[in-house]
């Protein structure tokens, strides 16, 4: 089959590799139909690449149609329309009954120190095959994918596998009082449904915050307050504080995470830490890494004394500074973590079935043939054309 692999630092490649089997009588293949490119294969593509070895399969969002069922299946069949989270969970652990399934008991990768296996996303995550590639081999086939009905286009279901989980979850830890404000800081694919789900579930005042001008113009074209970051510079927190009342918003969403801008020094040593061997890097990396922190820094500024932040943005870094004694005097509440998929699946479904009450079916700004996910990469990277979401059709 055809799948796009990592071949090293801004080096992805579409590769001829073997087909997928059933390896457990719980496995269930796919051929994928549809699958999205993440913010957070931006990360691989750049920063983490000592956790990655040549020829391992990307991509986390993919949906498709089952082709095979182990001997143990009966939740599935051959035929079967599904979308599989990017998380990799059992559904019938301790943790997953929780509700957290990034967390899965069964799945959690010990060896690294870290929660659930993941799709496509390094060893600290299981290195598991990803979702960028024609056919995919899908673990507890009885319990992981997502079933969904015929008819309605892929677009309409696609983004059950990570970005509308992901942007619930992320609304939900905000805590945005009914009538309230937030702040959604970046405007890529989180943040984007992220205001969108914010002012569906009751928000009075959401506020987008970006630099680049085509996400704020998708986001100000459903009824967002949009600030540029650029435009208002230092001046940015008094024109929130400007929409809230004079003391800011009660919550602030952070979805951008290490891809922040500025913080030009931890962004050098980031880059440096990339050149090292393998082996070197992912020590430093595990042990002294740094994030670029600016869009933490902000929101720790902008958000209301009491209020909360709600991290969707991924961190890496393990030496983080934190302004604690800051966060302690506003009495700050913090809440984070990988989105637990399938917790949110009966709350979303209802708006993707009869209707498109996200807009998800107009969400994508580009739609590409997998043929083409290299310069798909090097594009969403730069943040050139637009883009915002793209979908590959492998």
């Amino acid at each position: 089959m055809k799948a796009l692999a990592w071949h090293g630092k801004r080096d992805v490649r579409v590769d001829t590799v073997p087909d997928p089997e059933i390896q457990d009588p719980t496995d269930v293949i796919i051929r994928v139909t549809t699958t999205g490119l993440c913010g957070s294969d931006l990360h691989l593509y750049e920063v983490l690449g000592p956790f990655l070895d040549v020829g391992d399969i990307l991509g986390h969002e993919p949906m498709g149609i089952v082709e095979e069922v182990g001997s143990e299946v009966v939740n599935v069949l051959k035929g079967d329309r599904v979308v599989v989270p990017f998380n990799i969970s059992c559904g019938t652990c301790f943790m997953c009954k929780e509700g957290l399934h990034s967390q899965c008991e069964t799945t959690q990768v010990h060896s690294q120190g870290s929660g659930a296996a993941l799709f496509g996303y390094t060893k600290l995550y299981g290195q598991v095959p990803g979702g960028q590639a024609e056919y995919l081999r899908v673990p507890f086939g009885n319990t992981l994918p997502i079933a969904v009905p015929p008819g309605p286009p892929d677009e309409r279901f696609v983004y059950l596998s990570d970005v509308l989980p992901t942007a619930w979850q992320a609304v939900d830890y905000a805590a945005v009082p009914l009538g309230g404000s937030v702040a959604v800081l970046g405007l890529g694919p989180i943040g984007d449904m992220c205001t969108r789900i914010a002012a569906r579930r009751g928000a009075g005042t959401v506020i987008g915050i970006d630099l680049v001008p085509e996400r704020l113009d998708r986001v100000k074209a459903h009824g967002v307050h949009t600030l540029n970051l650029e435009e208002h510079g230092d001046g940015l927190v008094e024109a929130v504080r400007e929409l809230t009342v004079g003391r800011g918003p009660d919550s602030v969403i952070d979805a951008v995470g290490m891809e922040a801008h500025g913080a030009t020094v931890t962004q050098a040593v980031q880059q440096m830490t990339t050149l090292l061997p393998g082996k070197l890097a992912a020590k430093l990396m595990q042990r002294v890494g740094v994030d670029r922190l600016s869009a933490l820094y902000l929101a720790i500024e902008l958000v209301r004394r009491g209020g909360t932040i709600s991290l969707s943005g991924v961190y890496g870094g393990m030496a983080d500074p934190l302004p604690l004694l800051t966060m302690f005097d506003k009495q700050i509440q913090l809440r984070m973590g990988q989105a637990n998929v399938w917790r949110w699946v009966d709350d979303l479904l209802p708006l993707l079935t009869d209707t498109d009450l996200l807009g998800v079916e107009s969400f994508a700004t580009h739609h590409l043939p997998l043929e083409q996910a290299p310069e798909a990469y090097d594009m969403f990277q730069k943040k050139q054309d637009g883009a915002v979401k793209i979908l590959f059709n492998p």
